[in-house]
């Protein structure tokens, strides 16, 4: 269980951050606490993932520099990022705007305008979720230490 969950927000609207800020503020999951950073714009969401190593990414599609689905694509498709679970918070509705989120690998997406206990519960999931994830990868990373010592061990 990390010792904070960490939620990025991606949204070049103040507005919106505020008000997103405000719904996830004192959010615990399990006992745990939320760390929210904010990102402002696409390559500024890139830099603050690999600095801040968020469990969960709330990312608005129409961004400057970047769009959303821009870097949806380039943190799924980075090796050291694919478990990033992404949240796509976006005005655009439309079905090919749904389907182009998909194809750039979003986890999960939520309409604006946001309603406070959907996304509240969402995001709680998806923390679950990677938090599932993380154990399971740190038990596979144990296993294979145990393998290798043993496999050493009958060398001797």
């Amino acid at each position: 269980m990390p010792d904070k969950h960490r939620i990025l927000i991606a949204d070049d609207n103040e507005p919106n951050v505020e008000l997103l800020e405000a719904y996830l503020a004192g959010l615990k999951i399990d006992g745990v606490a939320v760390d929210i950073e904010v990102a402002v714009d696409g390559q500024d969401t890139l830099d603050k993932v690999a600095a801040f190593k968020p469990h969960v990414l709330l990312l608005d599609v129409m961004m400057p520099k970047l769009s959303g689905f821009e870097v949806c694509q380039k943190l799924k498709a980075d090796t050291t990022t694919p478990n990033v679970m992404v949240l796509m918070v976006t005005a655009l509705n439309e079905l090919g705007d749904i389907e182009r989120a998909v194809e750039a690998g979003t986890d999960d997406f939520l309409s604006k305008p946001v309603n406070k206990v959907e996304l509240v519960k969402r995001v709680e999931n998806m923390l679950r979720l990677s938090s599932v994830t993380d154990e399971v990868e740190r038990l596979r990373q144990y296993i294979e230490e145990m393998e290798t010592r043993s496999e050493q061990s009958s060398a001797s």
